[in-house]
């Protein structure tokens, strides 16, 4: 990725920049404030999906899809405009997970659109993830609960057997979770936002490692919070680094 449009997505996650002079030799990679080099993407693009295996997969992936604009597991379907399954590759390391749609995920049929959207892609991009590419993206909830409003416990209940199978087909190496409200029904806990920062958690059968960090809408709401989420970024890049490298990992932030 070229340095300046790097330069541009730390800007817009609150993050400063400094550049070595150029000289003689090629110039370095772009350091973070703290020195941090930032190196390019973390992830592989999908292959291409050409197997048996893989048209078999994405027969799941279409009959999960239908299930889930077909759904009528929780009285949220009377109210919602579409359900809402995901957006990425369907076979990615990076899987980000979020709350749950809101007005225009609801109508476009997309997750994180709009301005926490473009945040979100920011904040990404800047560790070298882009949503088209190499990370997929997704919400607890399928439906946008009316007026934004927390999730019930009973519609996550109704939703999550579907995320369960998502990320089978994607067999993610790594987790996002973005918001407290995705955190907390991630990982069955009421803990605080700020207790789950900074450490590994593991969901599901799969034990796959999970890190929490600040949803995009409240770092909109609440811009003095981005670098904390930049630490969060950068924490989850090297447990995903040292995961693909076999090298163990103590489960919190150095």
């Amino acid at each position: 990725m070229q340095s300046a449009r790097r330069r541009q997505y730390l800007e817009a996650i609150g993050i400063d920049l400094w550049l070595p002079r150029a000289g003689p030799t090629p110039a370095p990679p772009p350091v973070a404030a703290g020195g941090t080099t930032l190196p390019a993407a973390v992830a592989p693009p999908a292959p291409a999906a050409d197997t048996p295996d893989a048209a078999d997969t994405a027969a799941q992936w279409e009959a999960l899809r239908a299930e889930v604009q077909a759904c009528t597991r929780c009285p949220l379907h009377a109210t919602r405009t579409q359900g809402v399954l995901g957006v990425g590759p369907r076979r990615s390391d990076w899987l980000v997970i979020g709350e749950a749609p809101g007005a225009e995920e609801d109508r476009r049929g997309e997750p994180f659109v709009g301005a926490a959207g473009q945040l979100l892609d920011a904040m990404l991009r800047a560790i070298g993830l882009d949503r088209n590419r190499n990370v997929y993206i997704a919400n607890v909830l399928k439906s946008r609960p009316p007026h934004n409003r927390d999730p019930k416990p009973e519609e996550v209940a109704a939703c999550l057997p579907y995320l369960i199978r998502q990320i089978e087909l994607l067999e993610p190496r790594i987790m996002l979770a973005v918001g407290r409200i995705a955190a907390q029904n991630l990982l069955g806990t009421d803990a605080p936002l700020g207790r789950l920062r900074g450490r590994v958690h593991h969901f599901g059968a799969r034990n796959t490692p999970l890190v929490v960090t600040y949803h995009p809408a409240y770092l909109l709401r609440t811009p003095g919070d981005k670098r904390k989420a930049w630490e969060d970024l950068k924490f989850a890049r090297s447990v995903y680094q040292q995961l693909t490298q076999g090298a163990p990992h103590d489960g919190n932030r150095t």
